[in-house]
């Protein structure tokens, strides 16, 4: 099956409100402040109120008690608003007073409090004082209500602030761990999380930015095992599998000896496909660049590949690339087109663009989501002889070339995706400059043409 490029995949994100850490943590902030003031807002309200009406009722208490003297010496209540046996009293004061009691009282009259204080007399006459809530306290308390409100507000927006603040700061670090992870994915081996995200503060993104650079440290020291492995491999299986294609060159002409050496020749290609893929892997190729004229280049070599392919020159260019790296790229899409397509095989040059077309059955979505696959030789619309290297080493190749390779299947305008291909497109885009650093780095996500 035909090795892709990979490409990412747009996907549509779940319809609802996005909302970065640094407004969470704001917005949580925010909240706790907001319960705490309020909390804290009507404990102080009802302290002050508690207290404003002790002072009031001892205030009533002290005018009975001088009530209380006054009329025992003349007989008299002789003192303001001080009334004997008053129709009005609240039962509960009242029962107080008649068991000797001295006792103080608070009701409520259409929301506003009313002190009550009651004293008993010796010849069982009850003497009682009914006063309102002050007004300068009733003042007082609207006046700290309102700074409450105030206060309150005032820490609900600070805390806000001070979400923002510590959020944006949490949120630059993680970006910035995101952005260097993201680097590392790419193959800059280089990068180092916990040099991007800076900073004094040890934090528990320090320890993530530790533990990526951990995970990819090991990831990477794994791969190079592994290419290290596959490399060596395929070197030490040349020699043999040269011996067993020699060998078979020296048997008798006829149909075994045809067999034979086919195998042994797919055997050779095969390890010598897989040493170049090491290669790639390995960062160890570097482009030999040149100056060539990109659509005579082309036509020459497919006509030298296969003169029934198609070559139509739209716009002539001259760029600055590798010859036999360019060559091995255009090579292995055309084999590719050929061995999985149908023909007739179009290549067109357009400027720095090259481009191979075949009338196939066109490529599988799946890999033209998932990208190249190494060994994966076909599906059940598209099968076909190979070893599923070919694709993988023309996209090595060309980020060899600092060019970029993409896939596409051509259908009718508007078509719906279940409706067959009718044919495959694979693009090359050589840079518009000649690459100043070039080399073989781990497969980067292409765009789709």
């Amino acid at each position: 099956m035909r090795g892709l490029i990979r490409r990412p995949v747009r996907r549509m994100e779940q319809a609802g409100l996005r909302t970065g850490l640094r407004w969470k943590l704001s917005a949580a902030i925010a909240l706790v402040a907001g319960l705490v003031a309020i909390a804290l807002s009507l404990v102080v309200h009802n302290a002050a109120r508690v207290s404003m009406l002790d002072n009031a009722r001892d205030l009533a208490d002290q005018r009975v008690q001088i009530a209380q003297r006054n009329y025992e010496l003349s007989g008299r209540p002789n003192f303001p608003a001080i009334k004997i046996d008053d129709p009005d009293l609240p039962d509960p004061l009242r029962a107080k007073a008649l068991e000797g009691r001295r006792a103080s009282f608070v009701s409520d009259h259409r929301g506003v409090p009313d002190i009550w204080a009651a004293v008993p007399v010796k010849d069982g006459h009850v003497l009682s004082l009914h006063s309102h809530f002050p007004d300068r306290s009733t003042d007082v308390m609207k006046d700290l209500d309102q700074a409450l409100v105030i206060g309150s507000i005032a820490v609900v927006l600070g805390g806000s602030a001070l979400g923002v603040l510590i959020g944006g700061q949490l949120s630059r670090r993680l970006r910035k761990a995101a952005a260097a992870a993201n680097q590392v994915a790419k193959g800059e081996t280089d990068v180092r999380v916990r040099e991007a995200i800076g900073g004094v503060v040890r934090d528990e993104t320090d320890d993530l930015a530790r533990a990526v650079d951990a995970m990819a440290d090991a990831l990477r020291q794994r791969l190079d095992a592994e290419r290290r492995v596959t490399a060596d491999i395929a070197h030490e299986l040349r020699t043999p599998v040269t011996g067993l294609l020699t060998a078979a060159e020296l048997l008798p002409p006829g149909r075994p000896t045809e067999l034979v050496l086919d195998r042994a020749q797919a055997m050779r290609t095969l390890v010598e496909d897989v040493l170049e893929v090491a290669r790639l892997d390995g960062a160890s190729e570097r482009a030999e660049l040149q100056d060539i004229v990109l659509g005579e280049f082309v036509t020459r070599r497919v006509a030298a590949k296969d003169p029934a392919v198609a070559v139509r020159v739209v716009h002539e260019s001259e760029v600055t690339t590798d010859p036999r790296r360019l060559e091995r790229v255009l090579f292995n899409l055309l084999a590719n087109a050929a061995r999985h397509g149908r023909p007739p095989i179009e290549v067109t040059v357009e400027g720095r663009v090259i481009r191979v077309r075949d009338h196939g059955p066109g490529f599988p979505e799946e890999l033209l989501a998932d990208g190249p696959s190494r060994f994966r030789t076909g599906s059940a619309d598209r099968a076909g002889q190979g070893h599923g290297l070919g694709l993988t080493i023309a996209a090595g190749q060309a980020r060899v070339l600092g060019a970029r390779l993409t896939f596409r299947n051509v259908r009718p305008a508007g078509a719906p995706a279940h409706i067959p291909a009718e044919g495959a497109v694979a693009v090359l885009w050589l840079p518009e400059h000649a690459p100043t650093s070039t080399g073989s780095y781990p497969l980067l996500p292409e765009q789709t043409v």
